[in-house]
């Protein structure tokens, strides 16, 4: 039987003792049932697995007690980051959560200059903490024991001020210089692939990009939407360079 995978945000040991994020006691106790003397798996994005058993649960907590480790290697020999124009609720959402089930390592949420959704600072931060909720429990689902980063949302153009040197920077272009035929990369070096909002990059963009050393890689002739776009580019280059192939 396959075990519930339970995120927890703490160090982790074999012998510790741990009372389960609220979110989490929940689900094991009320929608799952489980009891005490049932078992779970825990993990905290440190590459490892952790095999425990609830020993105590009331009303107010449930407290679970590790009882082994695994090393767990399930990410991609691609180091895929995607700097994603921010989308509309759901849609961003689901980028984030299917982009993680594909094997993406990081994301960078984004503004530009068609951008059609606005938040200000708090709604920003609380957004960004739903966002890594997303992607913590598609990490759950997914086997994932390390859970990619999300980045606050800057502008375009400081995200790209702020990306390292190096790597392969990639725009989706139905005319781009680049097919899956002739792409080459090196594995050991990031890919970055930017995916604009709904309302598509406009020209500043492009040029921003351009000047940022993004260059086009055709996937089609068709014009995809944001939600469709990155997972559709994460998809191939897994087939072709990661762990699809």
């Amino acid at each position: 039987m396959r075990l519930t995978r339970v995120h927890v945000d703490e160090a982790l040991g074999v012998g510790r003792e741990i009372a389960l994020p609220e979110s989490a006691a929940a689900h094991l106790g009320r929608v799952l049932r489980l009891g005490v003397g049932d078992a779970c798996v825990l993990f905290n994005g440190d590459g490892h697995d952790y095999a425990a058993r609830i020993v105590a649960m009331n009303k107010r907590e449930l407290r679970v007690s590790v009882e082994s480790a695994e090393i767990v290697s399930r990410e991609s020999p691609l180091k895929l980051v995607l700097l994603q124009g921010v989308a509309r609720g759901e849609k961003m959402d689901l980028i984030l959560q299917k982009a993680t089930e594909l094997g993406a390592f990081a994301f960078h949420p984004l503004w530009s200059q068609r951008s059609e959704v606005k938040l200000d600072e708090a709604r920003a931060g609380k957004r960004l903490a739903h966002w890594r909720s997303v992607v913590s429990s598609a990490c759950e689902q997914s086997g994932r024991a390390f859970v990619p980063d999300v980045a606050a949302p800057v502008s375009l153009s400081a995200a790209l001020t702020a990306l390292p040197a190096g790597g392969l920077r990639l725009i989706l272009d139905p005319d781009g210089e680049f097919s899956f035929g002739t792409l080459d990369l090196d594995v050991a070096q990031p890919v970055y692939v930017a995916i604009g909002p709904e309302g598509g990059w406009s020209d500043l963009d492009r040029t921003q990009l351009r000047a940022a050393g993004f260059r086009g890689l055709k996937l089609g002739p068709r014009i995809l939407r944001t939600e469709t776009a990155g997972l559709a580019a994460i998809a191939a280059l897994q087939a072709k360079f990661g762990d699809f192939a």
